[in-house]
């Protein structure tokens, strides 16, 4: 158990806020403090300096199955997680979230951003534990996809439509830059409050479209880069300014001793960063991208800083995972959660205080899922070419042996055919699988048994695709009624 410092005339402990910055789409190496050639992320490099960086943290391949881990402490599977549309990226009822769980301890939580968890009423944060939320929706600005999953039609990175506390407003300036602005106006109101906050920050950048404001995109249009990596990068380069106000403030508002800064990555490196300026696309030396089942796309940068509690600029080598996040989160600020059935994560906070440094060597099991859709799940087939498959393709079981991996500390099993020995080959170009039958078929068979333990909880292959989307129903219904108000950008001296 932690011991928190107290005031005076309390003797309650007092927990430390916490907030989580997550950008999307943004791979491990894009940092410049990560070797780089393309990015100048001084305030990435900053917070890496004062923090602990966590250097094997596994998500998932994709954005919404990471997204529900860190909520559940639990896989994404068992949330019903198994696309990042199509109904299948709607993060299952009837259990506990990481909001609420920080309830239990007093906080109050705030999200800023990016949700892509469901955009029915009953699956939006507020009614997940969230008390403060300012998001856009679906996926993506602007994005829509046949089913529930859309933001506002036709918004845009610049000057979106945000809905705020079930209110939309009509936002100014570039979205990475809002989202910032409004967390810190919030977090800023939070500082002088007696209960701490959980404060989420979930940039869409750099995902595509790879738009950014010009300022950002001139260097990399000088030294000509593609367009799209134009974007991308300047992107990065903009969440680095943000996040260098944030630590600021943090600082000229006497808090940041007593707040818990992480800064990571939903899954590996986009397309979006493809360029040949300085040779092949740098990717810290990994193989695949997003979406891929090897390292590159799932092994993130992740720093946690907590001052006079965590060691500044330490490197911790073991293999740690999303799921990980909320036990941990739970342990720091001493909450129970020993009620919480299902849990696959387990607290690594033993490893920030240098209580251990042995790794548990826990089997770790990625899928990258998106399978078909059922055909029988569509009542409107308008849109949905795309997306369809047979009754055998929707399938889940049909693609249990495609898109997989199995992690141990040293070895990572891909698509049942590949074998890799990270701690010797940790660029994946070594395929050594005939060499260690004995653990293949061990891995292979645990596979066999997580597979058969997640299979129930696929809650969302048989829904059928909804018919509205909430966000667009929700959005012409104030526009005709009341109409869209502007946003009033807070004040943060």
């Amino acid at each position: 158990m932690l011991i928190f410092g107290c005031k005076q005339d309390e003797q309650e402990p007092l927990p430390p806020n916490i907030i989580l910055v997550m950008t999307d789409d943004q791979g491990y190496g894009d940092i410049s403090a990560n070797g780089s050639p393309d990015v100048s992320t001084p305030n990435m490099d900053r917070l890496k300096l004062q923090s602990i960086s966590l250097e094997d943290f596994q998500v998932s391949p994709t954005c919404a199955p990471t997204r529900s881990a860190i909520m559940s402490g639990r896989h994404p599977f068992k949330n019903g997680i198994t696309h990042t549309i199509l109904e299948r990226e709607r993060m299952a009822l009837g259990f506990t979230t990481l909001p609420q769980v920080l309830k239990r301890g007093g906080y109050t939580s705030g999200i800023f951003g990016k949700w892509h968890l469901g955009d029915e009423q009953e699956y939006q944060p507020d009614s997940r534990g969230f008390d403060e939320v300012f998001i856009h929706g679906g996926g993506g600005i602007g994005q829509a996809y046949p089913g529930s999953c859309a933001d506002v039609p036709d918004n845009e990175y610049f000057d979106p439509v945000i809905k705020h506390n079930g209110t939309f407003v009509k936002t100014e300036g570039f979205c990475t830059d809002v989202f910032f602005t409004q967390a810190l106006s919030w977090i800023k109101e939070k500082s002088s409050s007696e209960e701490p906050f959980f404060a989420y920050i979930a940039a869409n950048a750099p995902h595509g479209p790879f738009v950014a404001p010009e300022e950002y995109k001139k260097k990399f249009i000088d030294q000509g880069y593609p367009t799209d990596a134009q974007g991308f990068y300047a992107m990065i380069e903009n969440v680095d300014h943000n996040l260098g106000i944030l630590m600021d403030k943090l600082d000229a508002w006497g808090i940041a001793d007593n707040t818990i800064l992480i800064f990571m990555s939903d899954n590996g490196k986009t397309y979006g960063g493809y360029n040949i300026v300085h040779g092949e696309t740098y990717n810290a030396g990994m193989k695949g991208f997003k979406g891929s089942l090897y390292e590159g796309g799932s092994r993130v940068p992740f720093f946690i800083r907590w001052p006079n509690h965590f060691n500044k600029g330490q490197e911790v080598d073991v293999m740690l995972n999303h799921y990980d996040m909320l036990p941990t989160f739970a342990e720091i600020a001493n909450i129970d959660i020993s009620d919480i059935p299902n849990l696959d994560g387990k607290s690594f906070l033993s490893y920030l205080k240098n209580d251990t440094i042995e790794s548990e060597d826990r089997l770790r099991f990625f899928h990258g899922g998106r399978w078909p859709l059922n055909p029988k799940n569509i009542s409107d087939p308008e849109g949905t070419d795309h997306w369809v498959g047979t009754a055998e393709t929707s399938n889940p079981d049909s693609s249990k042996y495609q898109k997989f991996a199995v992690r141990n500390e040293q070895y990572r099993f891909v698509n049942n055919s590949e074998l890799y020995d990270l701690f010797s080959d940790p660029g994946e170009t070594q395929n050594i699988i005939e060499e260690h039958p004995e653990l293949v078929n061990q891995m292979r068979g645990s596979y066999e048994e997580w597979w058969s333990e997640v299979r129930p909880y696929m809650v969302n292959e048989e829904v059928p695709l909804a018919k509205e989307k909430p966000f667009w129903v929700d959005f012409e219904k104030q526009k005709d009624t009341e109409g869209i108000k502007n946003w009033v950008k807070p004040d943060l001296d």
